[in-house]
Parts: structure tokens; C-alpha cells; sequence
């Protein structure tokens, strides 16, 4: 009945369209990350706030279909619970849609904004979305609306136009996203924001729209590529972000397309900022964005992950986990924080054992837009980004390429299932082609011996290709890959997953803690 009443409120006129929100959401019981996991809405760019005893988090939507790589964000949603550990949440979609709040913006582009609680006892929510008209290079520009309540209706408090743009302040030459916006204990209001590489902060009027004084650029945080959050707790200021300084001796990726969040702390609001380290090293999905807060005397962090049914890199769904603090160092140093999972489906028995083998190729250290841990994952993609498969790609390609799975105690395999990636058609020399042959290989008694012939091996792309051989025993297994060529060079050559099947199935084995010695 009270719904009822509500409803027919909201139809006289009587009602604020923002209690409609607050009394639509539903409940989501969360027995784990990702807190949204059936895969009906995905959630991604999370901003927790605490507002009137809860912890909210504000996300995008991702809305991408199935094997779409692209940003497909048109509207933000909330999450909000009395106690995170609990994992009973509230969800509210679709609060607020860019081209609704901001007559000036283009329809969609719910990238990552941020609500922050005023000190007037409004909240204000600060929103990357693009111009719809503006002659500027780039159109991104960041807006900022205010709500009596989380879920709105939210008003843009400077209809005039954005507050940051490459028209305002000048000179501003990058692209304008990811706000973040802190209020500090002297009352004082700091904006940063910025992506691909550029940090930019500025402190803002009371009135919290207005920028205040020179904008500073950061250029002392270690792999900044985007994200930044900043809060603050006792005398020091943290700075969260994205960062990828991708090569094999990263503290933070190997693979140019993953980010992990690293952090810097400064003794000032506008820094100088020093790198401290990783926060949160690389997630399922290529895009990391974080978010943290305290609540009830716990701070808490906020990411996104591929992890929910159906997800992927442009399908994320939002986690949360606890951030600790080592008191220990001055400033006090951001703990790893090791991401918690919803407790799966019981595994079941596979023929596939290549899960359970350490990896080692011929191209190490293999090119940064590629992933070595991608060749034994057990994940394919209709439509994959590079990290998702080992590729060879270089300036200039060598004939052969050879995989090997090392395994720490013999095994016993009667076929091989392999999934190559192209992008050039075969025989082609440049680019990433089929080979133009390939063959296994096992080791026995300390030689390498073949399986099968050449001929026996197919060279489709796209699917997974299946050979079946008689039993052997061995340690260690290669794939020989001869590249296709043409005009006197090679093309490269990519494989999104190479599975070793063994003549009967048996519950995965994980790979060993401790590198397996060579096979030579």
C-alpha cells in the first residue's frame, strides 16, 4: 500500500521525483564480488561516498553487447549498504543520465564521476560527459549537478556549461575525465582529474564549482595513466590511480592494456605527490578503477572487475574489499589488497591439464600488448584485445616461434586443442597471420621428439583446432610454429589458448608456487 501511495503521489505532483528512486531499489544479496554478478546490470567506475549512515557507491553501466569493444555507458546507478561485509546491498539504476542533467551534453557518455556530500547539505556530483557543442579538439568537459538525495533528482548547478573543459579554465589541452574531489578538514575544496598519462588538480571556491587559483600538473606519480582519487587520512594525502608502466620488471602489469592502481601520498592538498607503490595489482578486466572510503571506522575500496556472468572488458561489474593501513612507516603505507571472489561453482573433471603447467616461450620478454598467462587461462573471446592471447609481434618477425608447458611431474596426453588469432589472411608476411605449419614436440629421455607430421596439424583461425595422437609420457611439451611469410618477410603469429588433453578427465590441478627447471 505505501508504494502504492507513493506512486500515485509522484502522478499529482506531490512528491519529489528523487523519493521515487529511493523507494525503487531492490535488494541484492552479495555473497562476494562482484557485488552485481548475474550479468542483468554490469557496474563499472565506482565513487563510494557515505551519506546519512550508508556507504554508497556511485557506478556507470556498462551496456556493451557480447564481444563489443566499446564504452557503451548511458546512464549511473547506485549501490548502497548499511554494512559492506554483510554483502546485503540496495540498488538504484538508471538515477541520472547525462543528456537529462546537462542540456549541454551529448546523449551517453556516463563515464567515471564522483558524488561528494557538501557542507550545505546538498550533495554534488561531479560528471565527465561530452559537449554536444564546442569546437574543441576534444569534447570531454566535467559538469557538476546537485541532489537533496543520492538517487536525485540531480540538477546541473552550472547550466551555463562545464567547469573544466578545454575552453575553461586555459590553458587545457587534455582530455577532461575522471573527477575527483575532495573537501578538506579547513573546509577547503580540490579538484583532479585526467587520463592518458595527464594529471591535472586545482583547488575551487566554496561554492564548489568554481576553480580557484592555478591548475597544477602532476607529473611524479610512477605510470599515471588515469583514475585518480584522492583522499585523506590523518596529516596525509593519498592519491589512488590506474597506472601502467607496462615491461617484465613492472611493479605494476607486464601487459601494456591492464592497469593495477598504485598510489602517492603528499603532506599538501595539491602535493608535491610522491609514488609509494601498488595498491591493487591488475584485475580480470583491462581498465582498473578505484575508489576508496571510510565508513564506521573502516576504509574500504571500491573497483571493477570482468567477473560477472557474461563479463568482459567493457562489461565490468563493481567489487568492494577492505583498504588497511601500515601505521608502522611514515607516511603510513597502503597494504596490497587481495581481491575476494563470490565462492563458485564446484570444478568440474577435465581432460585439459594445460592449467596446471608453467609457460615459457621463445620471445621472452614477449611484446607488452600481449599476455603470457593468457595462453592457458581456459578464457577465448569472440572479439579479444591483445592481452587476451600470447602474440610475436615485433618490427621484424623471426620464422619460428615455440611454446612450452613445463609440468613439475610426468603426465601422460593423447591430443592438443589450439585457438590461433588473425589479423592478416594466411601466407601473408606482415601483420599477424596463421602459420604456415606447426607441430608438437615431447621430451624423452633428453631429446625432443615429434608428434605426428606437420600434415597432421590444421592452421584454421577463430575456433579452437583439435589433434588427436597416440599416448606419451613426458614432462615437458613444445608447439613449434612456422610463421607464414611472403616478400621476404614473416608475419606474426598469435594464439588465444593452447589446451593439453590428457586420456582421462580429472578434477584441474593448479600450476606450481615454485618455477619447474627447464626441460633442456
Amino acid at each position: 500500500m505505501k508504494r502504492i501511495l507513493i506512486l500515485a503521489a509522484a502522478l499529482l505532483g506531490t512528491l519529489p521525483l528523487g523519493a521515487i528512486a529511493q523507494e525503487s531499489g531492490t535488494p541484492v544479496h552479495a555473497p562476494g564480488n562482484p557485488i552485481l554478478a548475474d550479468g542483468d546490470y554490469y557496474s563499472t567506475d565506482p565513487a563510494p561516498f557515505v551519506w546519512h549512515d550508508k556507504l554508497w557507491i556511485l557506478a556507470g553501466r556498462d551496456e556493451a553487447p557480447a564481444d563489443v569493444n566499446d564504452f557503451v555507458m548511458n546512464e549511473w546507478q547506485l549501490l548502497a549498504t548499511d554494512d559492506p561485509a554483510s554483502g546485503e546491498w540496495t540498488h538504484y539504476p538508471n538515477v541520472a543520465r547525462p543528456h537529462d542533467v546537462f542540456k549541454w551534453a551529448e546523449t551517453g557518455r556516463a563515464y567515471a564521476g564522483q558524488i561528494v556530500p557538501g557542507r550545505d547539505g546538498r550533495l554534488y556530483l561531479y560528471a565527465p560527459v561530452m559537449e554536444a557543442d564546442s569546437d574543441a579538439k576534444d569534447r570531454f568537459a566535467i559538469g557538476v549537478a546537485v541532489a537533496d538525495s543520492p538517487t536525485g533528482p540531480w540538477v546541473d548547478a552550472h547550466p551555463s556549461g562545464p567547469i573544466i573543459s578545454q575552453r575553461v579554465p586555459k590553458p587545457n589541452d587534455i582530455q577532461n575525465i575522471d573527477p575527483t574531489v575532495l573537501i578538506d578538514d579547513d573546509g577547503r575544496i580540490y579538484l583532479y582529474w585526467g587520463t592518458f598519462g595527464q594529471l591535472r588538480g586545482v583547488e575551487l571556491e566554496a561554492d564548489m564549482i568554481t576553480p580557484k587559483g592555478p591548475i597544477v600538473t602532476v607529473n611524479s606519480l610512477t605510470g599515471f595513466f588515469e583514475a585518480p582519487w584522492l583522499i585523506k587520512r590523518g596529516d596525509t594525502y593519498y592519491m589512488l590511480y590506474a597506472g601502467n608502466n607496462a615491461g617484465p620488471d613492472s611493479p605494476c602489469t607486464p601487459a601494456v592494456y591492464h592497469a593495477c592502481i598504485g598510489y602517492g601520498t603528499a603532506s599538501s592538498p595539491l602535493g608535491p605527490w610522491t609514488y609509494r607503490g601498488t595498491v591493487l595489482k591488475p584485475v580480470s578486466s583491462t581498465t582498473s578503477h578505484s575508489g576508496a572510503a571510510e565508513f564506521k571506522g573502516q576504509w574500504w575500496i571500491a573497483y571493477h572487475t570482468a567477473d560477472a556472468q557474461g563479463g568482459g572488458h567493457f562489461r565490468r561489474s563493481v567489487a568492494v574489499d577492505k583498504l588497511a593501513f601500515d601505521d608502522s612507516v611514515s607516511p603510513p603505507a597502503i597494504d596490497l589488497v587481495t581481491p575476494t571472489r563470490r565462492p563458485g561453482p564446484p570444478q568440474q573433471p577435465t581432460r585439459n591439464i594445460a592449467g596446471s603447467a608453467t609457460v615459457a616461450t621463445s620471445n621472452q620478454p614477449i611484446p607488452v600488448q600481449y599476455w603470457i598467462k593468457s595462453l592457458n587461462d581456459g578464457i577465448t573471446k569472440a572479439a579479444p584485445l591483445p592481452p587476451d592471447m600470447w602474440g610475436s609481434w615485433t618490427p621484424n618477425n623471426p620464422e619460428m616461434q615455440v611454446l612450452e608447458y613445463r609440468w613439475d611431474h610426468p603426465v601422460t596426453i593423447n591430443g592438443t586443442r589450439i585457438w590461433f588469432w588473425n589479423d592478416q589472411p594466411a601466407g601473408s608476411g606482415v601483420g599477424v597471420a596463421p602459420p604456415a605449419y606447426w607441430q608438437l614436440f615431447y621430451r624423452d629421455a633428453g631429446e625432443w621428439k615429434p608428434i605426428l607430421t606437420p600434415d597432421d596439424y590444421g592452421t584454421d583461425t577463430g575456433r579452437f583446432v583439435d589433434v588427436d595422437f597416440p599416448p606419451v609420457t613426458t614432462r615437458c611439451l613444445r608447439a613449434a610454429l612456422v610463421a607464414s611469410s611472403a616478400n621476404g618477410t614473416n608475419a606474426a603469429l598469435a594464439v588465444q589458448e593452447w589446451e593439453v588433453l590428457a586420456p582421462e578427465a580429472a578434477l584441474p590441478v593448479p600450476p606450481p608456487t615454485d618455477p619447474v627447471a627447464s626441460c633442456d
